[in-house]
Order: structure tokens, then sequence, then C-alpha cells
């Protein structure tokens, strides 16, 4: 008999969702994280949240709580062909939807807690999965575990989740197909205190092919990333300290880090590519970067995790009784994960090749840095609150042809003549 109804692997942000919201359906769930500490956070990471997410973490009770811990609403701004895009609210709403920014040393450990206090959640710290155990018919039964690095102990459940990041063990001994792309950008970025840099919460560079973001934080502290094409990786690996700064500096309306002190060291990351994985098969199922691991430039790791999260447990809500009913709650999983994500995903993928904008990207651009209804429908985009084929609907991408056209005809117009 099983001892559990779900066994979690991985104590972060999609693991302590899912697993949260299947114990307060009832089940039994053990969650095993890696790490032995209690605070134990994500180092390399935007550390923003989008808007997407946020009912997410209102359902879970953590949007006072982030709050009060010095979280940012994060609202954007984005630099593109020479123009600022920053969208507003529309006349009589007083905000766009918004998502929070907060250090993952901060919010690692608060979900954390929230799932290990919650009843039916067994919190297993200092746990690595080595094995994946099945039953006498093949189906898989839960996992064997290396408990602090010396002692083995089996976990038995109806269900094995797989929230171990992008680098999934569960993935690989579970044999989940994945598709991966490459990135041709890689990231640097470093902790700011006090980086006097007006504007919103998270703001953006489309260089093409490079980028740049700052994300500002709870204590007054930003994170500041420079995303370079690779071409640029010899530079930076015989100077660090020197390309980076360089690489700032040179950004339109940077920021001036002068006034600022650095906090962290700058740490990078120089593989990052794109992948998507089969989210669920019988008696498995990913949530998070194990499922799905797209380009950090755009931010959605964290919120994707809190999605994702919810999702599976809602899909698996009254199925523990019946393996049947689980493997078809999965089966529905993996439908609604394709249809909200499987998009966007490609999306992010193609733009990580580092070519320049396509045509009707420029559209795009050229006219949300002109018109606040095309700058909110980039912002749905961005902001994942809604798939690309419901943000950009043909009534949007006729009026950024015809605001892009007016544009190019004003400066036909006002062009030096003679």
């Amino acid at each position: 008999m099983s001892e559990y109804d779900a066994v979690v692997v991985g104590g972060s942000i999609a693991g302590c969702t899912v697993a949260t919201f299947l114990a307060r359906q009832g089940a039994r769930v053990a969650l095993l994280e890696r790490s032995p500490r209690e605070d134990a956070y994500k180092v390399i990471c935007t550390h923003s949240i989008q808007a997407s997410a946020t009912n997410t973490l209102r359902r879970l009770g953590l949007t006072e709580q982030i709050e009060a811990a010095g979280g940012l609403r994060n609202s954007a701004k984005f630099w593109a062909r020479g123009d600022w895009i920053f969208p507003q609210p529309p006349p009589g709403v007083a905000e766009l939807p918004y998502g929070y920014n907060i250090r993952r040393e901060r919010f690692d450990p608060m979900i954390r807690s929230l799932a290990a206090s919650t009843e039916g959640v067994d919190y297993l710290p200092g746990a690595a999965v080595i094995e994946l155990l099945r039953d006498a018919q093949g189906r898989l039964d839960g996992v064997r575990a290396l408990v602090d690095g010396e002692q083995e102990r089996e976990v038995r459940a109806r269900l094995v989740i797989g929230a171990d990041g992008r680098d999934s063990s569960v993935a690989a001994l579970a044999g989940l197909p994945a598709r991966e792309k490459h990135n041709a950008r890689f990231a640097y970025f470093a902790h700011y205190q006090d980086l006097d840099f007006p504007g919103p919460a998270a703001i953006g560079w489309f260089l093409e092919p490079g980028a740049a973001a700052v994300f500002k934080n709870d204590d007054g502290i930003a994170v500041v990333a420079c995303v370079p094409h690779e071409d640029r990786l010899p530079e930076f690996r015989e100077d660090l300290e020197g390309a980076y700064t360089r690489y700032l500096a040179a950004l339109p309306e940077g920021p001036d880090l002068s006034g600022a002190r650095r906090v962290s060291r700058i740490m990078g990351r120089l593989e990052m590519s794109n992948i998507r994985r089969r989210v669920s098969a019988p008696g498995v199922a990913l949530v998070g970067d194990a499922a799905q691991a797209s380009d950090p430039l755009w931010g959605v790791g964290c919120g994707w995790a809190l999605q994702t999260g919810e999702w599976l447990a809602q899909e698996l809500a009254g199925t523990f009784g019946s393996p049947r009913e689980i493997d078809r709650a999965l089966v529905r999983y993996r439908r609604k994960h394709r249809r909200q994500l499987a998009a966007h995903h490609w999306m992010i993928s193609d733009f990580a090749t580092g070519r320049p904008l396509n045509p009707a990207e420029r559209i795009l651009f050229t006219a949300a840095a002109r018109d606040q209804v095309v700058a909110r429908g980039m912002f749905r985009l961005a902001t994942r609150m809604a798939t690309p084929q419901r943000a950009l609907t043909p009534r949007l991408l006729a009026r950024a042809g015809w605001v892009s056209a007016r544009a190019a005809l004003d400066r036909a117009r006002a062009a030096p003549t003679g």
C-alpha cells in the first residue's frame, strides 16, 4: 500500500506550490528537498514573478506576506528600436495587473515554510532522489532517496511529481523526452544596493542581438543583468568586471552604477538552453522548470512554477482513489500546459537564437512606443496574462500596422530634403 498519495521531488517554488494545494485538497504528500537547509534559495534568478501568477499567490495566501517583506509590485517598461515602451493603465483604471519582485532569499523560505506547515505535507530536507520505484505491474510507485548523503529511504506514493528544475533527475529517470533549443545569449548579473534609477520595478533593453535588464527588489536591492550575444563571450571571459561594466555603460539611457554599492559578486549563466519536456506520463508529472525551462531574460520561471503547480493540483483533485483517474488527470494537465505555455515557449526560444527582430515584431515595438492600446497588448503578452494567440489579435495587429505606418510617414516628412 502506498505511504503517500504523491511524492514531490524539489522543495522550491513549483514543488511547494503543488504540495500545498494537494494537501489542502486532502492528499497525503511527501515533499523532498535536496538541500538540508530550510533557508536554501535559488541564487541565479531574475527574482521576478509575472502578473500571470498573482492569483496563484493570492490563493496560496502569500501576497500580504510578500508585501510585508518589501516585495515590489512589478510594472515594467522596455527600450527597443530607439524608443521606450511604457504601458499605462487605461482611463479610469488605477493600475495594470502586477506581479511581484522579491529576492529568492526571502521568497523561497517563505513558500517552503507554508508548504511544510500545511497539514498533510511531510517535509523531508536533505533528500536526493537516486531511483524511481515501480510496482509488480511496472507502474511508478515512489522513489528511493539518499538522505543526508548516507542513508537510503524508500518513499512509496501513487504519483511522482518532478519539481527539480531544468536538469530534472525525475524526468531523466522516468525517460520523459525533451526538446532543447540552443540559446545564443549568455547572462551575467549582480546585485546593487540603493541604485538610483527612476522607473518601474522591471526595465528591459532589447538591443538586437543582446539585451539587458534591471529588476528592483526588496530592501533597495536591484538585479542588474547584461545578456550579450555569445559572440562576446571571449571578451567577458578575458575581463569579466570590465566587460560587464562597459556593456551596461553603453545602454541607451541606462543605469548609472557609480552611486550604488555592489553587494554580490558578478554571477553568470553561460548555458541557458530552452527546454520543453513531455510533462506527464502514467504515474509521473513535471512542474516548473522541470517541465519547461525558457530563456530567463523574460523572467517567466517563477510565475510558471507557481501556475503549473496549481494547474496540476487542480486536475488531480479527487483522483487519488484510482490510478486510472490519476492518469486521466495527468493527460488533462498535459493538454492545459501545452495550451497555455507552448506558444509562449516557442516565441521565447525563437527570439533566443539571437536573430534581429522580424518585420512583425518591428511593427509591434514601433507602434507600442507610440500607442497605449498596442503597448497594453504587448504588456499582456510580456507578462503572460494572455497566450500569444489571445494577445496578438487581428485587431491589435491592424492597429499596430497603422500606427507604425504613420510613424514612418512622420519620419519621412521630418527628414531634411535637398
